[in-house]
């Protein structure tokens, strides 16, 4: 999830999940005064996410399960830029903000969730819809939860590089690995509707958790394996390319080995926290 935002003004401070909010608010626009150029772009990336999102439904509808999957990847790829494009041309605002909250929801909440309804679970009457309401719901509920703490000052997982739970569009890609691995391999088991209804349920649980999960931004690579991390990154870029969906399916595997470490991780910096903190009561 990106929610963009201001500093200090008119329309209150506001920042993206991963990143310490700015204070230098002189960003913000009177409602009565116009969008200039700089304030619309980013907007419009954010609605072109959303549109992307909500025309994977279409193409769930007709059954294109590929193009369908693109639309919402293609909705995850503008939702991860269009916050930063507009701290880049410090056109941050509220309602960009809100903007791009309300687009999450519909392009990760539930867009998601009826296309996994149309793919798989309508096989199962009632707790295929219940998996999908509960993905929906929960997806929003995550957005709410970010938006209601975003002024909060205490919050220990940000503060120490972490994410709490997993964000929006990770978890909408998450809860798309079976049907990553029913394109590739073709095998009937992905899709499952009692495998994918509790894939789902699992994912949306993972939404609203109060897990520490990793922040890409807080992600240093040290010096002697920068070379190596930027060729892998090219690697993977061609390996989307050339087979997208098992490379999908390993990332999104790999993510979900990382969230042990990243509770773990986690748990070193809160009793190093701790330790830091007794120091001045014991002298």
């Amino acid at each position: 999830m990106t929610d963009r935002g201001t500093g200090e003004g008119p329309f209150g401070p506001k920042a993206s999940e991963d990143e310490v909010p700015s204070l230098g608010g002189r960003e913000a626009r009177r409602l009565g005064g116009g969008l200039s150029l700089r304030s619309v772009l980013p907007n419009a990336i954010t609605a072109a996410a959303l549109c992307s999102g909500l025309t994977g439904i279409r193409f769930a509808i007709i059954g294109d399960w590929e193009r369908c999957l693109f639309a919402i990847i293609l909705a995850g790829m503008l939702d991860g830029i269009d916050g930063r494009i507009a701290r880049l041309l410090k056109a941050q605002s509220r309602f960009g903000a809100e903007l791009d909250s309300l687009a999450d929801s519909l392009s990760f909440g539930m867009a998601p969730a009826l296309v996994l309804f149309l793919w798989s679970l309508q096989d199962l009457p009632r707790f295929g819809w219940f998996a999908s309401l509960a993905f929906a719901i929960c997806c929003a509920l995550r957005l709410a939860r970010f938006n209601a703490q975003i002024d909060v000052d205490d919050q220990p997982h940000k503060s120490a590089g972490f994410l709490t739970g997993v964000p929006a569009p990770l978890g909408a890609g998450l809860a798309f690995l079976p049907m990553y691995l029913w394109i590739a391999s073709g095998e009937p088991i992905f899709r499952d509707p009692i495998l994918v209804a509790i894939w789902v349920a699992l994912m949306a649980f993972l939404m609203i958790s109060n897990l520490a999960t990793l922040s890409w931004t807080s992600i240093r690579p040290q010096r002697s394996i920068r070379l190596g991390a930027i060729a892998g990154a090219g690697l993977v870029f061609a390996a989307l390319l050339t087979e997208p969906w098992w490379t999908l399916a390993v990332l999104s595997v790999l993510y979900l080995l990382l969230m042990p470490y990243a509770v773990f991780s986690y748990a070193k910096v809160r009793r190093r926290r701790s330790s830091e903190a007794a120091v001045p009561s014991e002298i």
